[in-house]
């Protein structure tokens, strides 16, 4: 018998290289789907509404806060990001396992209510490499640069809280560490299935 699906939670300060690390996973491991967040933050040049991210108003967003539509929700660096249900049933309903891209505050309160998801936490090689990674990113303004550099620092010490960190040296070589936590977590969620 085939086990339950298996979330994943991957988190990670802004410039870790989240992003490019899920895409790539999800490229070798077909039986994983990336849940889309909902966010209040306008698009960066090529994203896509319902691909990167449902980008809604703050005011829908908050109509469906109101309404119990997100699975998890917080303000983050002056936007709201959140999960919302619909969108992780329907992912459930196809019988793939999850991966869900979410801040801190977001994976705290996934595992509060879905103790069985596995928290990634994706890390840079130090904080000189994330600087200059934002830099070259070239998206945010001097502003919010600062924010999301202080920002990283917090976050970087509740990578303690996760089940896995992950160092972004090398992209590869996270890539390959990646693929064995989801292979491994897969492996002993299909012997519990099978007691």
């Amino acid at each position: 018998m085939d086990s339950d699906p298996k979330v994943f939670v991957i988190s990670g300060p802004s410039g870790a290289g989240k992003g490019t690390l899920t895409d790539e996973l999800l490229k070798r491991v077909p039986s994983l789907t990336r849940s889309v967040s909902a966010t209040t933050r306008k698009p960066r040049p090529g994203e896509v509404n319902g691909v990167d991210y449902y980008f809604l108003d703050e005011d829908e967003f908050k109509d469906r806060i109101f309404q119990g539509g997100f699975l998890e929700w917080a303000m983050v660096h002056g936007n709201y990001y959140g999960t919302l249900k619909s969108v992780v049933k329907e992912e459930f309903s196809s019988g793939k396992d999850v991966v869900m891209v979410i801040d801190v505050q977001g994976a705290a309160s996934i595992k509060e209510k879905m103790p069985e998801a596995v928290l990634i936490f994706i890390e840079p090689p130090s904080i000189a490499e994330l600087v200059q990674r934002l830099k070259l990113r070239n998206t945010e303004t001097t502003a919010e640069l600062q924010e999301r550099l202080k920002n990283a620092e917090t976050e970087m010490g509740l990578a303690g809280n996760y089940d896995y960190v992950v160092i972004n040296d090398d992209v590869e070589r996270a890539v390959d560490e990646l693929v064995g936590i989801v292979k491994a977590e897969k492996r002993a969620n299909k012997s519990e299935g099978d007691n």
